[in-house]
């Protein structure tokens, strides 16, 4: 008999208490900052507390709200355990504090996946280059109306934020982590107009589904919750899980020591939670994937994860993000185009515009272009004109035949032997200032593209006086130019940049990279 099973027998016997074993080992208590989808563990910790003497009183929160609860230096628990701690390491750097950070352990991993209905599916591949499906093949299909989804808050749960920086990582196209250069233009709208669904936690976002399976095609979350709700018996149809071929945020669940001086039992608990027996047993309960190798994985696991997504290095860029999130910023968006018709653009200049519109419009296939193009809600005036508007029209992307319409407004070869860039963009900001007063709120945005320099109605300095004149709420509107052919660089820059724009110079690299860089830019 071990000398620690002689001393609780002998506790028992003196004070006479039932119900006491040698095999229940006084308790140690560590108060744990926990993300609210942990609380399936709670069996699991059970077993640590009969076993180790180690109890964790969890203290569940959304991830980010654990997250921003984190003041280095100023901690009211003794552990955090986090869906994942990468935001708050980007919060903990921010803060300028010289303490070392806490001591962190991965106890296991689950990437942020896509659950859609079979049928759904089958729909966003027929429309898909390839079967894998891509972040930018939900996007575009969530752009065209084909597929509503479920995503939890990104500003208060990691798996939200996981979905946002994988599907942004994804649009930006580089292969490294998000910069702030890479989500100064919102290129997610199309994306997050298929999201029909919220909650402020994982959890909750399951419960509203299965409360209502007819509002969502689908749900992005955790790879374990998607198999844990197919497994349920609780769904109409289990969910065909997508593994995006461009890249996953992985979660791994890491295990903060918040107090050093709880360093032993933390050690304890950290043995305890990734020895090949509990693995297997979380593994079991909650379908997340062991960080110890020698597991064998439950056949549902088998897939690989593949191409694992950097998250940001930024805080900056995880702030623009959410902006870019929040509803009013989501609002679908008018955008004015100002399109050059005058005579130089004839020819191969004008057969790139109409490639680039058609491309915008849905027939573009690389990556890039399922991101970038036009979204159902999305609202745009096209203006051809030379030395004078030469025609107008409206539009508002609701189907297939919007993006037809678009294409016919532009197919007429009607040039103007003149340019009168700065009278057109006048005429634009007095459309932008009856679009500002008869829908407060819609975002607005000008685009000019010319290929030559003005010579017929006002001068610049005349718009600029013009444009000072503005109410202050039409001045918010900003201009992007583009630059094609002989266009004057200077003038469009500083018209640009009055306006809280810029331009683009499509000479360096074609019209259609330059309607794509500023796509989504307000």
């Amino acid at each position: 008999m071990t000398r620690r099973r002689l001393v609780v027998l002998l506790v028992c016997a003196v004070l006479g208490l039932a119900g006491c074993t040698a095999d229940e080992p006084a308790t140690t208590t560590l108060r744990v900052l926990a993300s609210s989808e942990l609380a399936d563990m709670r069996p699991l910790l059970d077993d640590l507390r009969r076993e180790t003497g180690i109890e964790l009183v969890l203290d569940y929160q959304g991830s980010l709200d654990a997250a921003n609860e984190l003041v280095p230096g100023d901690y009211d628990h003794d552990l955090a355990w986090l869906s994942s701690d990468r935001y708050f390491q980007l919060r903990y750097e921010a803060s300028g504090t010289t303490e070392p950070p806490p001591l962190s352990t991965k106890i296991m991993t689950s990437p942020v996946v896509f659950g859609v209905r079979a049928e759904t599916a089958e729909q966003l591949r027929r429309n898909a280059p390839d079967p894998q499906l891509s972040w930018a093949d939900i996007a575009d299909g969530a752009a065209a109306g084909l597929v509503r989804f479920g995503m939890a808050d990104p500003g208060r749960t990691n798996s939200g934020m996981s979905a946002l920086v994988g599907v942004a990582t994804a649009a930006a196209g580089t292969g490294s982590a998000l910069r702030q250069e890479d989500v100064a233009c919102d290129r997610l709208r199309g994306f997050l107009s298929g999201q029909t669904l919220t909650s402020a936690s994982s959890n909750q976002l399951v419960s509203d589904f299965v409360a209502d399976q007819d509002k969502a095609d689908g749900l992005i979350s955790y790879e374990s919750v998607l198999l844990s709700l197919n497994a349920s018996g609780e769904l109409q149809e289990p969910l065909e899980i997508i593994y995006p071929e461009d890249g996953m945020v992985l979660s791994e669940y890491p295990l903060l020591l918040l107090d050093p001086e709880r360093r032993a039992d933390y050690d304890t608990v950290v043995g305890w939670l990734r020895s090949e027996p509990v693995q297997e047993r979380i593994m079991a309960r909650t379908l997340r994937r062991p960080v110890d190798p020698d597991v064998r994985r439950d056949s549902r696991l088998d897939t690989a994860i593949g191409n694992a997504l950097y998250f940001p290095a930024q805080l900056e860029v995880i702030d623009t993000l959410l902006a870019n999130y929040e509803p009013d910023a989501r609002k679908p968006g008018h955008v004015i185009f100002l399109l050059d018709f005058s005579g130089s653009m004839k020819g191969e200049r004008i057969a790139a515009l109409r490639s680039t519109f058609t491309g915008l419009s849905g027939a573009d296939d690389t990556s890039t272009g399922r991101f970038v193009r036009f979204y159902r809600g999305e609202t745009f005036t096209l203006t051809r004109f030379g030395g004078q508007v030469l025609a107008e029209q409206t539009f508002t992307v609701n189907g297939p035949t919007d993006a037809v319409a678009m294409r016919d407004f532009l197919a007429p070869d009607e040039f103007d032997g003149h340019t009168a860039v700065w009278s057109t963009l006048d005429h634009g900001y007095q459309l932008a200032a009856r679009i500002v007063g008869e829908n407060p709120g819609q975002p607005v945005t000008i685009v000019l593209m010319t290929d030559g320099r003005n010579n017929v109605g006002v001068s610049l300095d005349e718009f600029l006086g013009r444009y000072g004149a503005l109410p202050p709420e039409v001045r918010t509107v900003h201009t992007y130019t583009i630059r094609f052919g002989d266009a004057d660089p200077g003038e469009l820059d500083r018209a640009a940049r009055t306006t809280g724009g810029r331009m683009v110079d499509a000479t360096a690299t074609s019209l259609h990279d330059a309607f794509t860089e500023i796509r989504g830019c307000r």
